[in-house]
């Protein structure tokens, strides 16, 4: 059976502004969680490297691979519960999302990061952070 998408649902500003203390909780749960995965997976590839051969180490590394795999699970489930939200993460490390949102009849995304204060920026859909632009001032807080 194919895996259920959430459904898309189109933010205005002031929806998506509302939303920033739940996604802050959540995305310090995620950006904390993805630092730690890649450190304990730099750990495990120099366990194995180091330790090849080694039957005693091996227990070591399938447990660290078994905390390693949960971790990555409870990591899904974050980004699942941002989906069912309608909220889109681009990037685990800055807790970088996007909201979709129709502006001048066409839908772009509103761009946030964790750090920031409110929602601020935007871009088209294909673009990415690299083409983020200022909301019109009239657009801030609605």
């Amino acid at each position: 059976m194919a895996a259920k998408r959430p459904r898309k649902i189109l933010f205005t500003v002031g929806e998506a502004n509302a939303m920033l203390p739940l996604l802050r909780s959540i995305l310090r749960d995620i950006t904390t969680l993805a630092h730690d995965l890649r450190r304990r997976h730099d750990e495990i590839v120099q366990l194995q490297t180091d330790g090849e051969g080694d039957a005693s180490r091996q227990e070591i590394i399938d447990e660290r691979i078994r905390d390693f795999d949960r971790d990555q699970g409870k990591l899904q489930e974050y980004v699942t519960e941002l989906e069912n939200l309608g909220v889109e993460l681009k990037d685990f490390f800055t807790g970088l999302v996007d909201f979709r949102c129709m502006m001048n009849g066409r839908e772009v995304y509103l761009c946030w990061k964790q750090d920031e204060a409110e929602i601020e920026h935007w871009h088209e859909l294909n673009t990415g952070f690299g083409g983020r632009k200022k909301l019109a001032r009239n657009l801030v807080g609605n």
